[in-house]
């Protein structure tokens, strides 16, 4: 089993996929739509993902604000875990995503990407944050 790592955004959902050990994450794509409300084709794409990689659960960031309170992004995210639950029948567990986009940011920064390349590319960094930090600390110690 594999889990899907997502980071939800107005207009684009990141996606990232642990490795069949649960030890690593790694980027996949961005799933882009023109509108906010318009999941219905984010939700198959999601659903193909789940099959092509054998998906038993999903880690959604909850972007949480910095005094741990839950703003207008928080509920729609949660109101598209819902959605997801419904529609792919699978475990949908939210994860802390603060400072993640700061973090992919200093990855694209050392990785030397600027400008509009960026955008290409810190939804996807920023899933793949949230699923390696989730698994992190979900990792049983090693002896």
């Amino acid at each position: 089993m594999r889990i899907l790592g997502l980071d939800y955004g107005s207009k684009t959902v990141g996606v990232a996929v642990s490795d069949p050990l649960m030890l690593t994450a790694q980027g996949v794509e961005i799933i882009r739509r023109d509108q906010e409300n318009k999941l219905r084709r984010t939700l198959a794409r999601i659903e193909e993902l789940i099959a092509e990689y054998e998906v038993g659960r999903i880690v959604l960031g909850l972007p949480l604000n910095m005094d741990d309170s839950e703003g207008f992004r928080a509920e729609a995210t949660r109101a598209f875990m819902e959605k997801l639950q419904r529609r792919t029948g699978l475990p949908v567990e939210l994860w802390d995503e603060r400072l993640t986009t700061v973090a992919a940011d200093e990855i694209m920064n050392e990785a030397g990407i600027r400008g509009a390349e960026r955008k290409k590319h810190v939804d996807r960094i920023a899933a793949q944050l949230i699923l390696q930090d989730y698994m992190d600390h979900h990792t049983e110690p090693k002896n």
